[in-house]
């Protein structure tokens, strides 16, 4: 077999053999490398590397040599899913590196980050002072996580006791032109749904290179024509201005009238409404 045909078929073999590999292994290995990681993939790309070129090197033998390499973290990787002893032994602990806004040098230099690292990965969480963080951690994968403290920390709506809509992830129902059926049936509707509201912006889904709908059933897209712009939804604002017109119309009118009865059957009514708007406001805008 001439030399060019043997490294073309053994670099195809290991192509997919890595394939394999990387998915078995799951995406958190993908995601995040330990020092375990590290080393395990840095020996199995040599070794592919090697099996490609050399191929004086009997294949079956350098296969075996790869399959060990990936089975043995494999079978560590399993294991420490069930024992914590094994995952600290295999991904480290997490190391304080500040503590109430002091921090923690010995701990920085035992892992090797210097001041400017720390600080650094500080002004990446927008944190530029050290004594605004509450807790600082060094992560197994080298990454750190900051805790500011509470007064430094942004408000949410819990901190102001206000009631928030929940919202869900918006789903795709429009991806390159073509129609996503599972999409739709997450959202509970069907094409015909879908061709009306596009019908409603004088838009066919084959002018929409993305289309999503969110948990109101509010529907946006992203045209292929960028010079177009991308129709804003408008039902949920409009219906908002609707109801606080009618508000205004029903001050007017007790305004405008002399009648007592009809007065008073007007000011309960607005009343009434702008506290449905004040419920619903949050649901709209």
């Amino acid at each position: 077999m001439a030399d060019w045909i043997n490294t073309l078929l053994r670099s195809i073999a290991l192509v997919f053999i890595l394939f394999f590999f990387a998915k078995l292994l799951g995406k958190k290995h993908l995601a995040k490398l330990n020092i375990f990681d590290y080393i395990h993939s840095i020996t199995i790309g040599g070794l592919a590397a090697i099996l490609t070129l050399h191929i004086h090197i009997n294949f079956l033998y350098g296969l075996i040599a790869l399959f060990i390499w990936f089975f043995i973290p494999y079978a560590f990787r399993l294991l420490s899913v069930k024992s914590k002893a094994i995952r600290d032994v295999m991904e480290g602990k997490s190391t304080i590196a500040i503590q109430n806004g002091k921090i923690m040098e010995d701990n920085l230099k035992k892992e090797g980050y210097t001041t400017d690292d720390l600080l650094q990965y500080l002004r990446e969480e927008q944190i530029f002072a050290v004594a605004d963080v509450e807790f600082a951690l060094i992560e197994p994968t080298g990454n750190i996580s900051v805790l500011p403290k509470s007064n430094k920390q942004p408000v949410t709506a819990q901190d102001l006791n206000m009631t928030v809509p929940m919202k869900q992830a918006p789903q795709t129902v429009i991806m390159d032109g073509e129609i996503i059926l599972e999409s739709l049936a997450n959202l509970g509707v069907n094409i015909d749904w879908l061709t009306i509201e596009l019908e409603k912006i004088d838009l066919t889904k084959e002018n929409v290179f993305l289309a999503q709908v969110d948990s109101d059933k509010q529907l946006t897209v992203d045209l292929y024509d960028d010079s177009l712009a991308s129709p804003e939804p408008i039902e949920l604002p409009l219906l908002i201005a609707t109801l606080e017109k009618t508000a205004a119309d029903l001050k007017l009118f007790a305004l405008a009238t002399d009648n007592q009865q009809s007065k008073q059957r007007y000011e309960l009514n607005y009343e009434r409404l702008q506290e449905v708007i004040q419920l619903v406001e949050a649901y709209l805008k």
